[in-house]
């Protein structure tokens, strides 16, 4: 008796032990959030767009916990000059606030490199003015066209009850897809006025208007929220007529138009299927994204856009 009932001790802890095993394994697959499961090393290189910085670095930084050795760098030269290192082969993601452009798109073709485009949120595109600018309570887009092009330089050009003062601008730089958004949609490809300040960095934008009571600007939605406390966000009539501010419903629902936008990452085939780190990390981007944007100021897509997203990564990797 004794005999056995060592041997049903040692059975129980034979199966404690094994049902422990299971356990630590099950935790380690993937399930809407985790990465793939498998420990993973190796480098993944991306820059572009100051817009989709905020996710992309959200991300980055979960996904380090969960995949320590990989390194994960996410640069910012706007969505311009991310395309220019992409086609040179500096960059295994490209990330854009505005879709590729033809010239680009051949200068890739060019270069022998494949890729994939991949929407991963909306933005609102913003346009601020300084807190105490209490007299702007809508613009129209004709108005931002305007002022954007010179031709209102004081704001009773716009309203002449409003105020004979200058306006100061502050404008994302040359190489940004929101300058080219805001160029393409508003200015209709005409020349913005010479006296805008330039900048890569929101950051900069931000503090030109917050520095100025007659400043204004435009950049992403999640960047007006970071600084809401300091910015008036100004409500732009859209195509019914209707005086919109931005928020995650009107970005969503397309009522806040025409400054509603997708954005984007770019994805080179060859990282894809040649660097496992590059194929996990885009998988786990794809997978949080919409959290993440959420996160940070910005709109999660419907999660089956995520899900066809996936396929096409899985088709790109041969999974």
């Amino acid at each position: 008796m004794k005999f056995k009932g060592i041997m049903l001790m040692v059975v129980m802890s034979m199966v404690m032990i094994f049902a422990a095993a299971c356990g630590n394994n099950s935790g380690n697959t993937n399930s809407g959030g985790e990465a793939s499961g498998e420990e993973v090393s190796g480098e993944v290189l991306m820059d572009g767009s100051s817009t989709v910085f905020p996710i992309m670095e959200a991300v980055a930084e979960e996904y380090a916990s969960v995949q320590p050795d990989v390194k994960v760098s996410v640069g910012v030269s706007g969505s311009g000059g991310g395309f220019e290192k992409f086609s040179a082969g500096e960059t295994d993601m490209s990330n854009a606030s505005r879709p590729i452009k033809e010239e680009e798109t051949a200068a890739l073709e060019e270069a022998g490199i494949d890729f994939t485009e991949f929407e991963i949120a909306k933005d609102g595109l913003s346009i601020v003015v300084n807190s105490e600018n209490d007299w702007v309570d809508q613009l129209t887009i004709d108005d931002l066209k305007k002022i954007w092009l010179g031709e209102a330089t004081m704001w009773s050009d716009v309203n002449p009850e409003w105020p004979e003062e200058k306006i100061e601008l502050f404008s994302p730089g040359t190489d940004s897809g929101t300058y080219d958004y805001f160029n393409e949609v508003v200015l209709e490809d005409e020349q913005m006025v010479k006296e805008a300040t330039l900048s890569e960095d929101d950051n900069v934008l931000v503090n030109g208007v917050t520095g100025s009571k007659n400043g204004m600007a435009f950049f992403g939605y999640a960047y007006y929220l970071e600084n809401k406390d300091s910015l008036n966000v100004i409500p732009i009539v859209n195509g019914d007529g209707e005086a919109v501010e931005p928020n995650a419903e009107t970005i969503q629902d397309g009522t806040y138009e025409p400054l509603s936008r997708p954005l984007y990452t770019y994805v080179k085939h060859s990282a894809v299927e040649e660097n496992p780190a590059v194929y996990d990390f885009t998988k786990y981007a794809l997978e949080n994204a919409g959290e993440m944007a959420e996160a940070v100021g910005y709109v999660a897509l419907p999660e089956e856009k995520y899900t066809e997203a996936m396929d096409k990564l899985n088709e790109i990797a041969g999974k």
